[in-house]
């Protein structure tokens, strides 16, 4: 019988523009009596590494454009933090309000090519009113940077996966999802192997990096205070060329743009 634990990591400290996320993530590790063994994930909730990497911008310094403010106007949203979404984002898909909601949202494609509400643009858990924090400039290097600190520390080189939570299409909640990978591939290739009565599969492709993602949502949540987990007991093989990127479905497949 096979088991997996995952354990939600106390004692991480409130992140500034500078900190090493490597470093904050290894004194958590050793204060829990915890240590980094072969085939260990860790999952990272993007905010402490775009706080690390000073991806935080203040509403003060926004200068909206009248594209934000005609987007302000139907969505009743602060211009300003529109026009940040419009920074982040190569184009606007969607934007709609709930007649009961209090402001409304824009589906962007973030220009990591991500699908999301608002660009990934969250003012929760922000050090100030006023502030938003955005993706990390490149998630995938952000990930291999701690993976490789980690290695150092420790000796061992853990997966790791930097999360953020999205909404999906035709069904309701969010749930996390891997923006940043290093180690861990993103999908295992199951075609050509056979299911438990001998029928060939033909397309089965487990998205494994957003499998464990959204694990990491059981145990972290936006007002525990710990957004990073650790898994141990996870079948998977090690893919130094991962990227979070193969999570995306091409334009040529995409049905519904």
């Amino acid at each position: 019988m096979s088991s997996v634990t995952v354990t939600a990591l106390e004692g991480i400290p409130e992140v500034k523009a500078g900190d090493d996320v490597a470093a904050l993530i290894g004194d958590a590790l050793e204060a829990g009596g915890l240590t980094l063994e072969a085939g260990d994930v860790l999952t990272i909730a993007h905010k402490i590494v775009s706080k690390a990497e000073g991806r935080v911008r203040r509403f003060v310094d926004v200068e909206p454009s009248e594209e934000a403010e005609r987007y302000a106007e139907q969505l009743s949203k602060d211009p300003r933090k529109v026009q940040i979404v419009l920074d982040e984002s190569l184009q606007v898909l969607r934007s709609f309000k709930h007649p009961h909601a209090n402001e409304g949202t824009m589906i962007c494609e973030h220009r990591l090519g991500l699908i999301s509400a608002n660009a990934g643009v969250d003012e929760s858990n922000t050090a100030d009113d006023g502030e938003a924090i955005l993706l990390p400039e490149d998630p995938d290097a952000s990930a291999q940077a701690i993976r490789l600190g980690l290695a150092t520390h420790f000796g061992v080189a853990p997966g790791v996966i930097i999360t953020d939570t999205f909404g999906r299409p035709w069904r309701v909640g969010q749930v996390n999802v891997a923006i940043g990978l290093a180690g861990v591939p993103a999908t295992i290739d199951e075609t050509g192997d056979v299911d438990a009565r001998g029928r060939l599969l033909k397309v089965t492709q487990p998205a494994i990096a957003d499998e464990i993602a959204a694990a990491s949502g059981l145990v972290v949540g936006k007002a525990a205070g710990t957004p990073v987990s650790l898994f141990k007991g996870l079948n998977w093989v090690p893919d130094n060329h991962a990227r979070a990127r193969q999570l995306l479905r091409a334009r040529t497949e995409d049905m519904f743009r």
